[in-house]
């Protein structure tokens, strides 16, 4: 941190020296993490180059249509550009996916019949996802009503997927198994890709017609390779998270198999229909434009998420994952002692944003979730999760999980006014490192 930025941040915003000064020495120490992160980016920005290139995108790509959509070049363009990133036969990319649990429903209920049985293989899925499968609530259209069995193989203890307990789960009616990439609201590192290419190879050779499928919220970009380049069938995800960069304005995507897709687009329109209406609204430059600068925003991220580890690690907590460790989300998880903690994270989080910094953020009973939610989040797309939030559950163990940043520098601030909001209240002790030189 050069001293004109140390100034400004401690005489224009307040922040005390003590913070600047830990946030400037984890940044010292991590350096070397942000070179391997940069390498990861530099690829996958050639990658979704080559991808537009390929497709041959140009001006013609960014108009409207109106009515049933039919003939939207720009649309077609699009899910092309993403079934060349993703290497698969097909893509959907529409704004009418409204978020990455809508995507997730259409690929279930699309593919999956009454009598298949689907199999969570890491564990209890998202909060939302237990709705939408049957676990938690009644007489809302859930896999369940409509016959379809489902399972769940726990993590073992280290984090990763339990191929043995997977193997003694499956049974003739297994149609789908399907991996949930982030951590969601759980103590553990993401699944990586490499982990990912392994448990689909093992699924495969027990019985290659059941679907491998994966959620990859929050894991686009991160590795330079994505779940359906190494074995997995099918990916869904949502466009306010990485691959929209930070100026898709709604949307999800969902990319796979050509037969696949083709079954969860009926289930997205109707029968006979599918992916050949549908409005985009004039929203494929924006769409585009974010994918093209995604892997850098996604790049920013990931290191504002190393810092938030490297900081509150040095400080004494509980982070996950640990500053070194490989990642496959976007997600830092930090563990406080009591939901005060939580709450004055948070507050710092919102008092970063650019949008509604002034607003503090209040735990509130949200739709799809079991307990109380802390959501702060002063984005300029509702719900964004590339750029800077963090969120948590009021429910013990008190873990809040941050994430986001359209850019490093933005990210970084995140890390700093929450620390600085923690340290305002006496929630946590920092060390004197001295006046910065």
């Amino acid at each position: 941190m050069q001293k004109n930025t140390f100034e400004l941040l401690n005489k224009k915003f307040g922040i005390s020296e003590k913070v600047l000064q830990i946030c400037a020495a984890a940044e010292k120490e991590i350096i070397g993490i942000y070179n391997e992160l940069d390498d990861i980016m530099a690829y996958n920005q050639y990658k979704v180059l080559d991808a537009f290139q390929k497709n041959r995108i140009s001006d013609m790509h960014f108009g409207w249509n109106t009515g049933y959509g039919y003939n939207d070049v720009g649309r077609d363009a699009l899910e092309r550009v993403y079934a060349d990133i993703f290497k698969t036969d097909a893509a959907l990319v529409r704004p009418i996916i409204v978020n990455g649990t809508h995507a997730l429903t259409l690929t279930l209920a699309g593919i999956l019949r009454p009598g298949d049985e689907l199999i969570y293989c890491t564990g209890r899925p998202y909060d939302t996802l237990e709705e939408v499968i049957g676990i938690r609530g009644e007489g809302k259209g859930s896999l369940k009503e409509f016959g379809i069995q489902y399972k769940q193989v726990e993590l073992k203890n280290d984090g990763t997927i339990d191929l043995e307990s997977l193997r003694d789960a499956i049974s003739p009616r297994t149609r789908m198994v399907t991996v949930q990439r982030a951590t969601g609201y759980a103590w553990r590192k993401a699944i990586t890709i490499q982990e990912i290419e392994e448990w689909a190879s093992f699924v495969k050779t027990i019985r290659p017609d059941i679907i491998c499928m994966v959620d990859n919220c929050y894991g686009e970009f991160l590795d330079t390779k994505e779940p359906t380049e190494v074995g997995t069938d099918v990916v869904a995800g949502s466009l306010i998270k990485n691959p929209g960069g930070g100026l898709a304005l709604t949307g999800g995507y969902i990319a796979g198999r050509a037969d696949l897709i083709e079954k969860i687009s009926y289930r997205m329109t109707s029968p006979g229909i599918g992916g050949e209406c549908g409005l985009t609204f004039g929203q494929t430059r924006t769409m585009l434009q974010g994918l093209f600068i995604a892997p850098k925003t996604v790049n920013g991220a990931v290191k504002g998420a190393v810092l938030c580890a490297k900081v509150f690690q040095n400080l004494g907590f509980e982070v996950c994952p640990k500053p070194e460790e490989n990642r496959s989300d976007i997600i830092e998880s930090v563990k406080f002692e009591n939901p005060e903690s939580v709450i004055a994270f948070c507050e710092g989080i919102q008092a970063a944003a650019p949008v509604d910094s002034h607003v503090k953020p209040v735990p509130w009973e949200m739709p799809g979730y079991e307990d109380p939610v802390i959501m702060a989040a002063g984005a300029f797309i509702q719900g964004s999760s590339i750029e800077l939030s963090a969120d948590a559950p009021i429910r013990p163990p008190y873990i809040v999980y941050f994430q986001g940043g359209l850019t490093y520098e933005h990210s970084k601030f995140g890390v700093i006014k929450a620390l600085q909001a923690l340290y305002d209240k006496q929630l946590v002790e920092i060390k004197d490192y001295g006046i910065y030189e």
